[in-house]
């Protein structure tokens, strides 16, 4: 991997439910996110170094996003690139939490542009519950690939 690569790792939280196959999706904080829905969602994730190990940096960055911790069996899914060139690693891994309480952390930025003002914002402003078939509309263009994987491991297998 070329150092100069920008790198992320998420988790694919999934689970089972009288709808089928559902997974967890967060959407990002942020002014310019506000009003975005269909193709802004992601899976929770952030940026990690070369030579740091990708699920423990998923594992740390659900954590960031959400507020819980995240254990059981990892399934790793093809990393996918992203159209602005970021390599994202992805694990699967089946679980339930409670997508109204998650709590994230915080980041600052100017607000309004050139006002001179930074004011805080979470990471990811609401995380929920998708069916596959909406998390298709939900999730970031570039991440869509990860439900398919997730559906041939899960369903089709």
């Amino acid at each position: 991997m070329a150092m100069s690569e920008k790198t992320s790792a998420g988790i694919l939280l999934y689970r089972m439910t009288e709808n089928g196959l559902e997974v967890f999706l967060v959407h990002p904080g942020g002014p310019y996110w506000q009003k975005k829905d269909d193709g802004a969602w992601s899976v929770p994730k952030g940026e990690f170094e070369a030579g740091e190990d990708s699920l423990e940096a998923a594992k740390r960055e659900f954590k960031e996003e959400t507020g819980f911790d995240i254990t059981g069996d990892f399934i790793e899914l093809s990393p996918l690139k992203q159209p602005s060139g970021k390599v994202v690693y992805a694990w699967a891994v089946e679980g339930n939490i409670d997508a109204k309480s998650i709590r994230s952390n915080m980041f600052s930025m100017e607000w309004p542009p050139r006002s001179g003002r930074e004011q805080e914002f979470p990471e990811v402003d609401k995380g929920g519950w998708f069916t596959v078939a909406q998390a298709q509309n939900k999730l970031l263009p570039g991440q869509r690939g990860f439900l398919a994987q997730l559906k041939k491991i899960i369903v089709d297998s």
